[in-house]
């Protein structure tokens, strides 16, 4: 018999569905229910106005009966490099077929098959998606597939395996800020487009492992307060029902949800 070659990705494991006690109803207390707080989202790079709209919404969970505990995700600074290997090659993968033959758009004006395709491609896909799939290509190349896909597949899988050990026996979901910073003005970074990358540090490990994740608002920020952040709350496989009953109450209890920035 053939030997199967083992994934790696998050889903390869067998996975245990588990009942889940807020799924599925209104909930009007959370007593019981452990928030894990890492303590790698809380670190220099956290603005100030960030982590105290983060640190007050934390505070009303605890006011709604829920339980804080300190974890770790000793991984998270790996998810930026990691992430920014494998989906431009999945996108590199992906897209492929927008030739603009069978998919997507196609150029008014070429001479032959090579430069209809060439054209086609070049109009039809933007600045960051030609970035993303020149770095896909380069690192699925032949000679580099080892020593960057398959490595970031390897760390992949330890970031997933950082959150189920919290969620074995710390905490039942984890909280955060979304980004280290407010939300930016239109046009900013556009001189840097990389940096927008940095951004996404505390999002990009939840989606590497593949776990269910809502992000809500829980204040303003910025010179002017006028900026939104984000509390993100992330759950363990199959407990979506679980995130959205816990987002839930804390719009119950809060009108963040429903407040306007004044935009000067």
């Amino acid at each position: 018999m053939r030997r199967r070659r083992q994934c790696a990705w998050p889903y390869s494991q067998r996975i245990q569905r588990r009942s889940c006690p807020l799924r599925r109803q209104r909930v009007e207390t959370l007593q019981g229910l452990r928030i894990g707080v890492p303590t790698e989202f809380f670190n220099e790079g956290l603005s100030a106005d960030v982590g105290a709209a983060v640190e007050a919404a934390l505070q009303q969970y605890e006011a709604l009966g829920a339980t804080r505990v300190s974890i770790s995700l000793p991984r998270t600074k790996l998810s930026i490099p990691a992430y920014y290997v494998i989906a431009p090659a999945e996108a590199s993968s992906n897209l492929s077929r927008y030739d603009g033959v069978r998919y997507g758009y196609r150029t008014p004006s070429y001479t032959d098959l090579a430069d209809m395709t060439s054209r086609s491609r070049a109009e039809g896909f933007g600045q960051e998606v030609i970035r993303r799939i020149m770095v896909g290509t380069y690192v699925l190349c032949h000679g580099y597939y080892d020593a960057y896909y398959l490595q970031a597949q390897r760390v992949r899988r330890m970031i997933a395996n950082d959150f189920q050990q919290a969620f074995a026996g710390q905490c039942d979901v984890i909280m955060g800020p979304v980004t280290p910073t407010v939300a930016k003005r239109i046009g900013d970074n556009r001189d840097d487009p990389t940096a927008d990358w940095l951004a996404d540090i505390y999002t990009l490990g939840v989606s590497l492992a593949g776990l269910p994740a809502a992000s809500i608002p829980c204040g303003f920020g910025g010179a002017d307060s006028s900026l939104p952040v984000g509390l993100q709350i992330i759950g363990n496989y199959f407990r979506e029902g679980q995130v959205l009953a816990v987002a839930d109450r804390f719009q119950q209890a809060t009108d963040w949800h429903q407040r306007k920035p004044e935009l000067k």
